[in-house]
C-alpha cells in the first residue's frame, strides 16, 4: 500500500502550543502509512523557535518567508501563491492547517490545487471579544467563508466548538474534538532532581512555589501574575514566583516587578527547553490567560502532580476542574487569582489532593492519544472520498 502524502502548514513555529501540536502529530502518525511534510513561516522571535527541533526529529520542512503572521496583502498573496505551488508539486492528499492566517491561506491553496482532503485544527479561535469589532467581524467572516471548503475541523477543547456555533461558523457534525498531546514519560519523570533546580535558580528547598510557563504577551496577561504575587507575598512572606518564557512584554513584566519590590520573589527565567524539571520545582502552576484554546501547559502542570490555578477562560475550564485538580477565577481579576492561590498555600492536603486528581487525569492527553485519534480521523475521511469517486 502506498503511503498518504500529508501536509501541514502552520504560520511560524515558536514555541508554543498549537506548534508543539503540529510537531508532534507531523512526528508520530505512522510512518508506514503517512508521509509526513510541515511548511511554516520563518518567523519566531522573543518567543523562541521550534525549528531547530522540528529538523533534529527528522520531519520535513519547508520554510516561506511570506508567510507571516501579521495582515499584509503584498505577502499574504505571494504566501497564497507559495503555498499552492508547493501542495500542487507535493501531491498532498491530505492538507492539514494549523493557526488562523495559515489556516484560511493553506485551505484556499489546497482547494485550488484539487486536495482531496483538507483538515483544520482550532487551535483556539484567532477572534475574541477584545478585538475591535469589525476587526473580530471580519474573521469570523473568513472563517464561516473557509469551513466551506473544510472536511472536518478539529477543535483541541469542545468550548471552542461552542464558541465556533455561537459565531456561525460551520455546524455541529463538522467539528470533532482531539484533545493537544503532550509527551507525558518527559513531565511524569523530571530528568533532575526538585532540589538541583531550584539551588539553580535560587530559591530554598523549603520555600512554597508557584510557577507559570507562559509567553509574555497580552494574551497571557503576565501582569496580572505579577500582581497576584503582589497580593500573596504579604500574607506567605516565603512564597517565590517563577515566569519561564519570554515575549514582548518582557520589559514591562520586569519594570512592574521592580516597582512591587519583587525582585527577590520572582525568577524570570526567560526561555527553556527543560520545563518538566522546573515544574517539579513547583508547588502550583498558574496561569493568567484572558483567552485560550486549550493550553498544553495545564496538562503538562497536570502530568507533573501539580494543583492549578486558572482562569475560567475556554480551554482552561476544560483540563481544570474546579475544585477537583484546581481552582478557577475571573479572567482579569488578579484578586481572585490570589484569594485562590493562598487558600492552597494555607491548605496543603487540598493542595496534594488536587494535585493527584490531575495527575490521574492527565493521561487523557498524552500525545500517542492525539495521534491515534488524529490517525482515525484521516482514515474515516480517506474512506468517504474513496466511496465518493
Amino acid at each position: 500500500m502506498s503511503r498518504i502524502s500529508v501536509l501541514h502548514p502552520i504560520t511560524r513555529l515558536i514555541v508554543g502550543g498549537a506548534q508543539e501540536n503540529t510537531m508532534l502529530t507531523a512526528a508520530l502518525l505512522d510512518p508506514d502509512r503517512y508521509d509526513v511534510d510541515v511548511i511554516s513561516g520563518s518567523q519566531t522571535g522573543s518567543e523562541g523557535s521550534l525549528i531547530e527541533e522540528v529538523c533534529a526529529r527528522g520531519i520535513p520542512l519547508t520554510i516561506e518567508p511570506t508567510l507571516v503572521r501579521e495582515i499584509n496583502p503584498l505577502k499574504d498573496l505571494l504566501a497564497f501563491f507559495a503555498l499552492y505551488r508547493h501542495i500542487r508539486r507535493g501531491r498532498y492528499t491530505i492538507v492539514h492547517t494549523h493557526s488562523s492566517k495559515a489556516g484560511i491561506l493553506g485551505r484556499w491553496a489546497a482547494r485550488l490545487a484539487g486536495v482531496p482532503i483538507i483538515v483544520h485544527t482550532v487551535h483556539g479561535w484567532g477572534h475574541h471579544d477584545r478585538q475591535h469589532p469589525l476587526v473580530r467581524r471580519f474573521y469570523i467572516l473568513l472563517e464561516q467563508i473557509t469551513q466551506r471548503i473544510t472536511d472536518k475541523l478539529i477543535v483541541v477543547s469542545p468550548l471552542n466548538i461552542e464558541k465556533g456555533l455561537a459565531d456561525g461558523i460551520a455546524t455541529p457534525e463538522k467539528y470533532i474534538t482531539i484533545r493537544s498531546g503532550i509527551e507525558m514519560d518527559r513531565f511524569q519523570h523530571p530528568a533532575r532532581p526538585r532540589e538541583v533546580v531550584r539551588a539553580e535558580l535560587g530559591i530554598p528547598l523549603e520555600a512554597s512555589v508557584v510557577g507559570t510557563v507562559t509567553r509574555l504577551s497580552p494574551q497571557k496577561a503576565p501582569l496580572d501574575f505579577i500582581e497576584m504575587a503582589a497580593q500573596t507575598v504579604p500574607r506567605q512572606p516565603d512564597v517565590h514566583f517563577v515566569i519561564v518564557g519570554d515575549g514582548p512584554l518582557r520589559a514591562e513584566v520586569e519594570a512592574r516587578v521592580a516597582a512591587l519590590d519583587l525582585t527577590e520573589r520572582v525568577h524570570l527565567t526567560g526561555l527553556r527547553r527543560d520545563v518538566p524539571d522546573l515544574m517539579h520545582s513547583f508547588d502550583i502552576f498558574a496561569l493568567s490567560s484572558l483567552w485560550e484554546g486549550l493550553p498544553r501547559v495545564l496538562p503538562q502542570a497536570m502530568a507533573a502532580g501539580l494543583p492549578i490555578i486558572a482562569t475560567a477562560v475556554d480551554g482552561n475550564a476544560e483540563a481544570v476542574t474546579d475544585g477537583i485538580n484546581g481552582l478557577l477565577t475571573p479572567p482579569g481579576d488578579p484578586q481572585a487569582m490570589a484569594a485562590a492561590l493562598l487558600r492552597l498555600l494555607e491548605d496543603s492536603a487540598l493542595a496534594r489532593k488536587m494535585g493527584e486528581a490531575g495527575r490521574t487525569r492527565a493521561e487523557e492527553f498524552s500525545a500517542r492519544k492525539m495521534a491515534s485519534d488524529i490517525e482515525a480521523l484521516y482514515e474515516k475521511l480517506l474512506a468517504e472520498c474513496a466511496l465518493s469517486e
